[in-house]
């Protein structure tokens, strides 16, 4: 039997298909932490494969070469710095008011007659830097006004503005997880963006504009008295602040200086001769630590000090903001940990043997990976860096130029938002944010996040047909 396990093809992929269940058993039934769940499966894995012990966690006298180090420490060391400087990028955007401008400036612009299409635009930008549940904390307010002041269902204003923190939270670094998919998958995060940008923006069309208007129109739930209450002494502290708001181009540059900063760096490598300066100094600058360092102390002097925040407001903002951060680095680590296993015992190749005898797209294997983690389990940075960890070790050896590569970031990603339901948190987030109730919160927030996910994937498929 252990013979087979380690060396047979039916062996291996029993392994793979039981070191899930396992997984999601552990997860969903026993509601162990899902970095502790990670390390434990890809132990038993390790060891049911036969991969040494000394491989898999080293000796006393020396670790940094086991399995387990460098499994966590290649995927942390690429994105914990890139994760936490979004964070404190996203934080001091929040503090400062640029949502409120930024909404305001929209608002104007578009009217009252498009004003969902305005504030799905606020989420779509604002989402870049900030966590989704932190943007439904600072631009829900506005939409309970906004709702109010139209007199139609909140439904309308709320399903735009979510679904545009949705795609960017799935699809767009600095978030946690199109980032740690970059780093097993090892795509430069320029891709990523590119392939985020087009993937996203339709899905946000489609979800975000064209369904929400239909839902809008036959989900009618008045803005709970309450909320409206809480919006409007929201509002009225912010009046009495004697600080001038940023203006929108200030808020727009820091947003879009770290992105363009790391599309130069991607395309420099590639039109740029290797060895020259200017090669050197687009390498640097658009390294994306580098570039997203240069964006947080702008936005820290240009929104910040500038504007009289103190150092120990500043300081007190910054630990604040990097607490959720913490898990979310060990579930990377762990999924990274989980993937170099998958690699060193032969799944992942033998995976990638039977996907090619069936012709089966890699594509579309790992978006139905994602959805079944996603489904089961509710967390989509768990179900994107599992999924990823599962793949890597398959496109390892299938010669995938990175816009490739990046195209299959984008259908792990898509997968990681399908059918948020009750398990999810972000669907509790919903409901209570906007007074929802459960059925409501399903035939809204539920087959919004299953639109944005199927169109995603569908424009990623497409796109691998051409790139």
């Amino acid at each position: 039997m252990i013979d087979w396990l380690q060396h047979s093809t039916g062996g291996l992929l029993t392994l793979a298909v039981v070191s899930i269940a396992v997984l999601l058993l552990l997860i969903i039934k026993f509601k162990v932490e899902p970095f502790i769940a990670l390390i434990v499966v890809a132990l038993l894995v390790a060891l049911l494969a036969g991969v040494p012990v000394e491989t898999l966690v080293g000796s006393a006298q020396k670790a940094s070469d086991s399995l387990l180090e460098k499994g966590f420490g290649s995927i942390l060391g690429h994105i914990a710095a890139i994760i936490g400087l979004g964070t404190l990028l996203g934080a001091i955007l929040e503090a400062s008011g640029g949502a409120q401008v930024l909404m305001d400036k929209l608002m104007n612009a578009f009217g009252e007659k498009k004003a969902p299409v305005a504030i799905g635009l606020a989420g779509l930008i604002f989402g870049v830097p900030v966590f989704f549940d932190i943007g439904i904390f600072v631009l829900a307010p506005l939409v309970y006004v906004a709702a109010k002041r139209s007199g139609k269902s909140i439904v309308l204003f709320a399903m735009p503005l979510l679904a545009g923190l949705s795609v960017m939270h799935a699809f767009m670094p600095p978030h946690p997880g199109p980032v740690a998919a970059a780093g097993l998958l090892k795509v430069s995060l320029g891709w990523i963006i590119i392939m985020g940008l087009a993937v996203a923006i339709p899905s946000w069309f489609v979800g975000g504009v064209l369904y929400s208007y239909w839902i809008g129109k036959r989900l009618n739930v008045p803005v709970p008295e309450e909320m409206l209450a809480a919006a409007e002494l929201a509002r009225a502290e912010n009046g009495g602040d004697d600080r001038d708001p940023p203006s929108l181009g200030l808020v727009l540059s820091i947003i879009g200086l770290p992105l363009v900063l790391i599309l130069a760096g991607t395309f420099g490598s590639i039109l740029l001769t290797k060895g020259s300066s200017l090669y050197s100094v687009a390498t640097f600058f658009g390294t994306p630590a580098v570039a997203l360092t240069i964006s947080v102390l702008l936005a820290f002097w240009l929104l910040g000090f500038r504007r009289g925040m103190t150092r120990e407001k500043v300081a007190e903002l910054s630990a604040a903001s990097l607490k959720p951060v913490a898990m979310i680095l060990l579930v990377v680590g762990a999924g990274g940990f989980f993937g170099a296993v998958l690699a060193a015992t032969g799944i992942g190749k033998t995976l990638a043997n039977e996907l090619s005898g069936i012709g089966l797209p890699v594509i579309a294997l790992a978006y139905v990976i994602s959805c079944v983690i996603r489904i089961a389990q509710g967390s989509a940075t768990v179900a994107i860096v599992t999924t990823a960890g599962i793949v890597a070790p398959v496109v390892a050896d299938l010669n995938y130029s990175q816009p490739q590569l990046a195209l299959v970031v984008m259908a792990i990603a898509s997968g990681s938002i399908i059918a948020s339901h009750v398990n999810d948190g972000g669907f509790w987030i919903v409901s209570r944010y906007f007074g929802l109730s459960v059925k409501e919160t399903l035939q809204s927030w539920t087959v919004l996040e299953t639109i944005l996910s199927v169109v995603g994937f569908v424009v990623a498929g497409l796109l691998s047909l051409v790139v």
